[in-house]
C-alpha cells in the first residue's frame, strides 16, 4: 500500500513536469508559473519534485516578473540542500544572470560546493550581460587556469568583451591560445570574433589573414568581413569582398546588404547602389524595414538620387522616425528641395511621429538654406517645447542658422544660453561675428576661448582666418596663421590656406602669398589660383599672374577660361608673342570660353 502511494505520488510529479515542461517550450511562461504555484509551490520541495526547479528558474528568468517566486524557490533549494546538485545550482546561477542580478549570481556561485563548465559559463556570461567587462576576463583566466576548457561560443563572447573593455592585449592572448593548447577547439564562430576583433583595434591586416586561414567562412563572416572595410573606409575592398562572397557560393543576407549600403554613399556610387537594391528586391529583403531605411538613407546621400529616395519613402507602409529624418535630410542638402524638407517636417507630426534630434538638425539646415529667419525660429521654438533644445549639436546648428539669416542677436542668446559649450558653440559664434563684420569682438571671443580651457580647432581657425580675410586684418591673421602652423594638434587644410592667401592678394602681399603658395604641403586649388591671378593684375604684379596662370593650365589644360587669363596677363604684359600661342593653342584644341552672363 505504502508503495502504492509513493509510485502514484512520483507518477504525479512526473506528469505535473512534463505539463510544465510543455508550456515552457511554447514560451507560455506565466502559464507555466500560474500552473506551478498552483499545484507544486505550496508543497515542500523533496528530492521527487526537485527536477522541477531547472525548469521554473528558466520561466522565472524570462518571465522578469516573478523574481520574488524566483528566490522564494531559492530558499527553498538551499533549506532542503539541493543546492549541491549541479543542475539547480546552475539553473539558479542563470536565472540570476537573466535578471541581472551579479551579485546574487555570484553568491551562488561562490557557495557551490563543486563547478562544472556551464556554472563558469553562465557566471562569466552574467558579467558580460551587466557591462562588467573585467570581472568577466578576470573569471576566464582563472577558469582557464584550473583547467575547465571554454566553449568556443564563450570565448567569442569573450573576444567581443576585450573589443568593448579596450583589451588589446588579452584579446591576443586568447588568440594565441588556439595554436599552444590543442584542446581549444578554433571554429567560425570564434574566427569571426576575431575578424572584428582585428578591425576594431585597427590591425587589417591580421584581420585578412585570420580571415584567409578560416575553412568555412558562412555570411556572418563575410558580413563581419565587409563592416570592417567598411569601418576602415577601404570601401573598393568592401565591394571586392561582396563579390568574393558571391562567388564562394554564400548569399549575402539582410544584415551583409544593410552593412554595405553606406559604402556606396560615402563613394557616391548609385549604380552599386542599384545593384544591392536589385538584389534585395529579388530575394525579398525590399520589406524590410530596417533594409528600406538604410536604402532611403543611403539614396539620400547619393547626389541626384533624391527623387528615387522619395519614391521608396512613399511606398513604405510603416515610415518610422529614421525614415523621416533621413527623407528630411536628404532634401534639405539642397536649396531646391529644402522647402520640401520643411513640409515634411510638418506632416511628419500631423502624421505623431516625435522628430528626433537627427531631424530637428536636417529642418534647422533647411531653414539656413532658405535663408528664413521664421522658420528657423519656429523649429528652434519645437526643440525647446519637446525638449531637444538643450542638445549642442543642436544649439551650435542654431547658432550657424541664426547667423546666416541675419540674426547676430539671437546667434548670441542661443550661445549665451548654453550650459556646455563645445569647441565647436564657440567656432560658430565666431563665425556669426565675422559674417556680421564684427571682426574686434570675434578675435576677442578668440581670446575668450583660449582663457576658458578650450582648445581650437582647425574649424575655430578657419572661422577666426575668414573673420580677419573680411576685415583685411593682415597682420593679426599671420598671426593666427603662424599660431596655427605649429600647433600640432591642428591639421591645416586647403580652406585654411586659401583664406590667408586670399587675405595676403587682397592686401597687397603678392610675393608672400606667393610663397605660401609655393610651399603648401598641398597641391592648390584652380580656386586659390585664380584669386591670387586676380590679385597680381589689381597690383600689377604680373610676373607671378603669369607663372600662377601657367600653372593653372598645366592643372586644367581642358579649362579654356584659364588660357583666355594667360592670354590677357601676356596682352597686358606686352607678350604679344605669347598672346598669339595662347590663341593658336585653343584654336587647335577648339577650346571656347564660355561666356557670362547675369541673372539681374
Amino acid at each position: 500500500m505504502h508503495h502504492c502511494v509513493i509510485k502514484r505520488f512520483v507518477t504525479t510529479c512526473s506528469e505535473l513536469h512534463t505539463k510544465i515542461k510543455n508550456l515552457i517550450s511554447q514560451e507560455l511562461y506565466e502559464q507555466a508559473l500560474t500552473f506551478y504555484a498552483q499545484h507544486v509551490h505550496p508543497f515542500q520541495l523533496t528530492i521527487n519534485t526537485a527536477f522541477i526547479v531547472p525548469s521554473i528558474t528558466k520561466a522565472c528568468a524570462h518571465s522578469q516578473s516573478h523574481r520574488i517566486l524566483g528566490k522564494q524557490l531559492h530558499c527553498n533549494v538551499i533549506k532542503n540542500g539541493f543546492d549541491s546538485d549541479f543542475t539547480v545550482s546552475n539553473s539558479l546561477l542563470s536565472m540570476y544572470a537573466k535578471f541581472s542580478d551579479s551579485e546574487l549570481a555570484q553568491k551562488v556561485f561562490d557557495e557551490m560546493p563543486s563547478r562544472d563548465t556551464i556554472s563558469w559559463n553562465s557566471m562569466i556570461n552574467c558579467y558580460t550581460q551587466n557591462g562588467l567587462f573585467f570581472e568577466a576576463l578576470k573569471m576566464l583566466k582563472d577558469m582557464y587556469g584550473l583547467g575547465f576548457m571554454p566553449k568556443p561560443e564563450l570565448v567569442a563572447g569573450c573576444i567581443a568583451t576585450c573589443v568593448r573593455s579596450g583589451n588589446w592585449r588579452l584579446g591576443r592572448a586568447m588568440h594565441a591560445l588556439f595554436f599552444v593548447d590543442e584542446r581549444m577547439k578554433f571554429s567560425t564562430f570564434v574566427a569571426t570574433s576575431l575578424v572584428d576583433f582585428y578591425w576594431r583595434f585597427g590591425d587589417p591586416d591580421m584581420a585578412f589573414r585570420v580571415f584567409d586561414g578560416m575553412v568555412e567562412k558562412n555570411e556572418v563572416s563575410w558580413t563581419a568581413m565587409i563592416s570592417g572595410c567598411i569601418e576602415y573606409q577601404d570601401y573598393v575592398r568592401a565591394f571586392d569582398c561582396i563579390r568574393a562572397m558571391q562567388f564562394s557560393d554564400v548569399k549575402p543576407n539582410r544584415v551583409t546588404l544593410v552593412s554595405v549600403l553606406p559604402a556606396c554613399a560615402e563613394l557616391d556610387s548609385i549604380m552599386h547602389g542599384k545593384e544591392i537594391h536589385g538584389y534585395a528586391v529579388r530575394h525579398g529583403y525590399d520589406s524590410d524595414a530596417l533594409f528600406s531605411s538604410s536604402l532611403l538613407h543611403m539614396y539620400c546621400e547619393c547626389r541626384g538620387a533624391v527623387k528615387i529616395a522619395r519614391r521608396i519613402f512613399d511606398i513604405s507602409v510603416n515610415k518610422e522616425v529614421v525614415m523621416w529624418s533621413s527623407m528630411i535630410a536628404g532634401y534639405s542638402q539642397s536649396r531646391d528641395g529644402a522647402r520640401e524638407a520643411i513640409f515634411l517636417f510638418n506632416q511628419m507630426q500631423m502624421k505623431g511621429i516625435l522628430p528626433n534630434n537627427a531631424t530637428i538638425l536636417a529642418v534647422i539646415s533647411s531653414c539656413t538654406s532658405l535663408s528664413s529667419l521664421s522658420d528657423g525660429a519656429g523649429v528652434h521654438g519645437y526643440s525647446l517645447k519637446s525638449g531637444l533644445g538643450n542638445d549642442v549639436f543642436i544649439q551650435n546648428t542654431l547658432i550657424n542658422m541664426y547667423s546666416k539669416c541675419g540674426s547676430l542677436e539671437d546667434s548670441l542668446r542661443v550661445f549665451n544660453e548654453m550650459t556646455t559649450k563645445d569647441c565647436i558653440s564657440w567656432s560658430c559664434v565666431i563665425g556669426a561675428y565675422g559674417l556680421h563684420g564684427c571682426a574686434g569682438e570675434a578675435l576677442q571671443l578668440f581670446d575668450d576661448m583660449q582663457g576658458s580651457g578650450i582648445k581650437a580647432d582647425g574649424l575655430t581657425y578657419l572661422a577666426v582666418l575668414s573673420t580677419c580675410n573680411h576685415a583685411g586684418l593682415v597682420d593679426e591673421g599671420r598671426m593666427l596663421f603662424e599660431r596655427a602652423l605649429n600647433d600640432g594638434d591642428v591639421s591645416l587644410t586647403l580652406e585654411h590656406y586659401g583664406c590667408y592667401i586670399d587675405l595676403l592678394g587682397r592686401a597687397g602681399e603678392i610675393q608672400a602669398a606667393y610663397d605660401v603658395v609655393c610651399q603648401m604641403p598641398m597641391k592648390a586649388s584652380p580656386r586659390i589660383l585664380s584669386c591670387l591671378v586676380s590679385a597680381c593684375r589689381l597690383y600689377g604684379r604680373l610676373d607671378i599672374a603669369e607663372s600662377v596662370a601657367n600653372i593653372l593650365v598645366r592643372i586644367e589644360p581642358e579649362n579654356a577660361a584659364n588660357h583666355t587669363l594667360l592670354s590677357m596677363i601676356y596682352a597686358e604684359s606686352d607678350k604679344w608673342d605669347g598672346v598669339e600661342q595662347v590663341r593658336g593653342y585653343m584654336k587647335g584644341r577648339k577650346l571656347k570660353k564660355q561666356p557670362s552672363f547675369s541673372k539681374i
